[in-house]
């Protein structure tokens, strides 16, 4: 499937108007940020603190923005409109998802200096990341999806919120309820994982197998976006 630079970019500044003139989701891009200071100020231990910050954000921030900008289109009756234009499938996803991907990297990059977090491994870590930004801008076109208004879409993270960001803390349960341990296998989980190796003495395994993890979520997930975006389209 070909892809235009040219309608992806018009799409991308489409979506930085809007997503400047509206500042209650536009705050969103603060809360990261006042979260890594406000931690650094407490001093929590360290990969307890960036995992609950980098599994927080990518809920309020990628997955709630990106949900809101596909809610806001359609409640503008604008969505179906884009899809009428030589604008392919392609074109209009990456055009509605570059400027969040772009704004949670930037934003999570300083929020991760604030803390002073150095991983075991640079690489490791920064493919995480993207992967994980790429998995919840997935995740926040699914809700958008099925939201007719930035109110429904506010609230249909909700799920997302609960299921992603609390798994970490799904094994304390795991040793009386090992049906918990399931949640091992989220992609939260595994981030948690990968921050929590060592500088020193770590193995390639350890890096790999989260990795590999995350990358399967973040593939499924965008699949079924772009299948559901392709009939939600038709539906409607």
């Amino acid at each position: 499937m070909s892809i235009s630079l040219k309608r992806t970019q018009a799409i991308l500044v489409k979506d930085y108007k809007e997503f400047s003139r509206n500042y209650a989701i536009s705050i969103t891009l603060i809360f990261p940020i006042l979260f890594a200071l406000l931690f650094k100020s407490a001093s929590p231990p360290l990969t307890e603190a960036i995992g609950f910050l980098l599994n927080t954000s990518f809920v309020i921030l990628t997955s709630l923005v990106q949900a809101c900008l596909i809610a806001e289109e359609k409640e503008r009756n604008t969505l179906r409109s884009l899809m009428m234009t030589p604008a392919t499938t392609m074109d209009v996803l990456i055009g509605k998802s570059a400027l969040v991907f772009v704004m949670s990297a930037v934003v999570l990059a300083i929020s991760t200096y604030i803390l002073g977090y150095e991983p075991a491994s640079l690489w490791a870590f920064a493919a995480a990341i993207l992967l994980s930004i790429i998995l919840y801008i997935a995740a926040g076109t699914i809700c958008g999806l099925f939201s007719k208004t930035l109110l429904e879409a506010s609230l249909s993270i909700l799920p997302v919120a609960i299921v992603f960001t609390a798994a970490p803390g799904g094994a304390f349960l795991a040793d009386d309820y090992p049906i918990f341990k399931v949640l091992d296998y989220m992609p939260s989980s595994q981030l948690v994982h990968l921050l929590a190796v060592s500088n020193t003495g770590f193995t390639t395994g350890e890096l790999l197998k989260p990795l590999l993890i995350i990358l399967a979520w973040t593939v499924v997930l965008t699949i079924v976006s772009v299948v559901l975006y392709q009939r939600r389209l038709k539906d409607e």
